[in-house]
């Protein structure tokens, strides 16, 4: 096999993990509460046919087109980051830091020194209810606004016309540049918004200023194999580059689809090589926007976008279909993501039909796996599905 290719449909959990309760999160599973309220007549053909609904306890398909499994994660976190490096092979011993109360004095006034200029918010607040909140002030003072999540985030609001583009991309800069040793967090996330007051909106262009991971994972692995490696959506920003040989930023998961499936088609051009594509809207506009509706149709949307993929796979390709955390849209107790196992669907001409690979132990068992299947040398972290999903009998002379 030459090509494998990952989807991360961004916060599409599947159920509480055994320790959600030390997260606030006992309860939530993303996919059955936006499927049950999408209502009876709701069906997702494509995804059950990889076997989605098996792992929901609703096995409604007789034939299945693919293997399936369920993972836990490893890593003591919720978050986009830890979710994305533990697919690609690298488990967090410790959380990263987070800011229920906002960040330190003393961060605060080194960034504002850095950028020359007072900032508003330093507190734990929803993107859209801070920029309806201080937005006004923002555009009457010129001060950035900052605030955080229950994630390891440092997010800097500003109007993208009145602050500007490119002097909000910079203070984004130089906040990654402080936030190191016990305070490093995460990502350091531009969040740019336009309009007027009462009418503020968010733009596309946001951008994720992440840690550099810690140690190769499987990018580096394909790319130090001579390989190529496609990052789409805010990957590249997750790996903070590293391991990417080419990236496409997208602004929303259809135009996602759109460039994963035009990838595909192109061929395979050098190998080793993986595909890894973020699917966004299902947290960022959806999730933590508890709209449980738009978060059904969003499904709907990619389970009809998937017939088109698998016949654009050659016989060389392995799909991953996975996520990174939970974000469940009918979740009341907060907007924040929620600690869930989350699904794993893998197609390909090679894969089992059918193959329940179980209840695994970390994500990395992801990237083992792309490491087997593509020759490549083990990974630090996880344990190979292939044994499990591959159909040997196509190999046999």
């Amino acid at each position: 096999m030459s090509r494998c290719v990952i989807i991360v449909l961004d916060g599409a959990g599947i159920g509480a993990m055994p320790d959600a309760a030390r997260f606030g999160d006992e309860g939530a599973n993303t996919l059955a509460h936006t499927l049950a309220v999408a209502g009876g007549g709701f069906y997702l053909p494509n995804m059950a046919a990889l076997g989605l609904y098996n792992l929901l306890g609703l096995p409604l398909e007789a034939e299945l087109k693919g293997a399936y499994a369920k993972l836990a994660c490893a890593s003591p976190a919720k978050d986009t980051t830890a979710g994305h490096w533990e697919l690609a092979g690298l488990i967090l011993q410790n959380a990263l830091p987070t800011y229920p109360n906002g960040f330190p004095a003393v961060i605060i006034e080194e960034f504002e020194r850095a950028i020359g200029t007072k900032t508003l918010g330093n507190c734990t607040a929803s993107g859209t209810e801070i920029i309806a909140r201080l937005g006004e002030e923002h555009l009457r003072t010129g001060f950035p606004i900052v605030y955080t999540s229950a994630d390891s985030v440092f997010q800097i609001a500003a109007h993208e016309s009145a602050f500007g583009l490119e002097r909000l991309y910079r203070a984004c800069t130089l906040a990654r540049a402080l936030l190191k040793g016990t305070h490093a967090v995460g990502r350091v996330i531009a969040r740019p918004f336009e309009g007027t007051p009462g009418n503020f909106v968010r733009t596309a262009n946001r951008r994720d200023y992440s840690l550099k991971p810690f140690a190769p994972t499987i990018l580096d692995a394909v790319k130090d194999a001579g390989g190529e490696v496609v990052a789409i959506g805010k990957i590249e920003d997750i790996f903070s580059g590293c391991g990417i040989t080419r990236t496409f930023h997208t602004s929303c998961n259809r135009e996602g689809m759109e460039r994963t499936l035009a990838e595909v088609s192109s061929g395979a051009g050098k190998t080793p090589a993986l595909i890894m594509t973020n699917l966004v809207d299902f947290d960022m506009a959806w999730g933590h926007r508890r709209n449980a509706a738009a978060y059904a149709n969003g499904l709907k949307e990619f389970d009809d976008f998937l017939p088109a993929l698998l016949a654009a796979l050659s016989p060389q390709d392995v799909l991953f279909i996975t996520a990174d955390h939970g974000c469940d849209p009918t979740f009341m107790r907060h907007t924040d993501h929620t600690r869930e196992y989350v699904p794993l669907l893998i197609y390909g001409s090679a894969i089992l039909k059918g193959a329940d690979a179980g209840v695994r132990s970390t994500f990395a068992d992801v990237a083992q796996t792309i490491a087997d299947i593509l020759g490549l040398p083990r990974q630090r972290s996880g344990t190979s599905l292939k044994e499990e999903i591959w159909n040997k009998t196509l190999f046999q002379n």
